[in-house]
């Protein structure tokens, strides 16, 4: 079922091109948008007095998942020294990756050398979307190394200038396999995460890795239902959430990752089980929440889906006001943007 997502009006100049960083501000400086979901009353802040927002007893839910420079270049080696360039789009097991082979059709058993020791062989193509599968001569940390060392992060067409990848990295990022950074934890800072465990917030972790979103045509479109996100929710966080859920605290996710995953592993009772797995979910204004009362996410494009997820935490006419006005007091978007807090 299609719910459909909120359009709005987005001046150019109010996306981020730079890392807060490079415009002269810590990370955790950037601003705060905090709407309350009941009433839809606006406040504005900077992220690093989030605490002020939070209580004791309150449980931040962090993705540990690391950005991995996504965008490889290679030769194939049928006619050598014939470029072609791989995004890498979902991790499938320890050496086989769903890519995006960029403006290049491929076929069954071709061969792409990346380096003198990384190649990769298709072993499947799709039909219904851009995608190749490659299989590695590398597994695990070997081909970690190697994605690291030759690879570059992805960066869209409002990112004027290549950044390097630890502008793409959360500070408490553990566990590589992002193709795309999860961005809304990236301002976080450890004072701040230190200064919230102080004040009696806890703090989990899950990892979900983030897909590729955006295929380079606009004749191939990812929605929610086709996008299939492999996360890892441990027995830490299952605990901590019952927990918090007993002792009358609020769940606060930070990304649409985050909401995803719990959502995904709650079952009819909201009963979080530890496990692993993949998740299409689509949530959107009629999703009852089961797990998440609260959201840490950065300004979102018009239509996008991620709207129609905010729109179960908050009536679509209190984000779109809430959009709105921060368009008016030049909020910035994506990435390395400003910060929404829901609550």
């Amino acid at each position: 079922m299609a719910v459909s997502a909120i359009n709005f009006s987005l001046p150019e100049e109010l996306n981020a091109k730079m890392p807060p960083e490079r415009r002269g501000i810590r990370r955790d400086y950037v601003r705060m948008m905090v709407l309350h979901k009941e009433t839809g009353d606006r406040e504005h802040a900077q992220f690093y007095k989030l605490d002020r927002y939070l209580e004791k007893g309150d449980l931040v839910v962090l993705n540990s998942s690391r950005t991995v420079p996504a965008v490889l270049k290679g030769t194939l080696k049928k006619e050598e020294g014939r470029e072609v360039e791989i995004r890498l789009a979902h991790r499938k097991s320890e050496k086989v990756w769903e890519a995006l082979a960029v403006r290049e059709e491929m076929n069954i058993g071709e061969q792409i050398c990346f380096s003198p020791v990384l190649s990769a062989t298709v072993i499947k193509t799709h039909q219904d979307a851009p995608f190749v599968t490659l299989e590695f001569n590398l597994c695990c940390s070997d081909l970690y190394d190697q994605i690291y060392a030759i690879g570059q992060p992805i960066r869209y067409e409002y990112i004027e200038k290549p950044w390097d990848l630890d502008y793409y990295q959360t500070v408490y990022g553990t566990a590589p396999g992002s193709v795309e950074m999860p961005s809304a934890g990236r301002a976080f800072s450890w004072e701040l995460l230190f200064r919230l465990q102080k004040k009696g917030v806890r703090i989990v972790f899950i990892q979900l890795h983030t897909g590729l979103s955006y295929l380079l045509d606009d004749k191939w479109h990812l929605g929610p239902r086709e996008n299939y996100e492999e996360y890892h929710l441990p027995q830490e966080a299952a605990e901590a959430i019952a927990e918090t859920k007993a002792n009358g605290g609020r769940i606060i996710a930070v990304g649409t990752t985050v909401v995803r995953s719990l959502e995904s592993a709650a079952d009819e009772k909201g009963i979080v089980q530890a496990q692993s797995g993949w998740t299409n979910l689509y949530i959107h204004e009629k999703t009852k929440l089961k797990v998440v009362d609260g959201l840490i996410t950065g300004l979102h494009e018009p239509e996008a889906s991620h709207l129609d997820l905010l729109s179960a935490f908050v009536k679509k006419n209190h984000l779109y006001r809430a959009y709105q006005e921060a368009i008016q007091m030049n909020y910035l978007w994506h990435e390395f943007g400003d910060m929404n807090l829901i609550i």
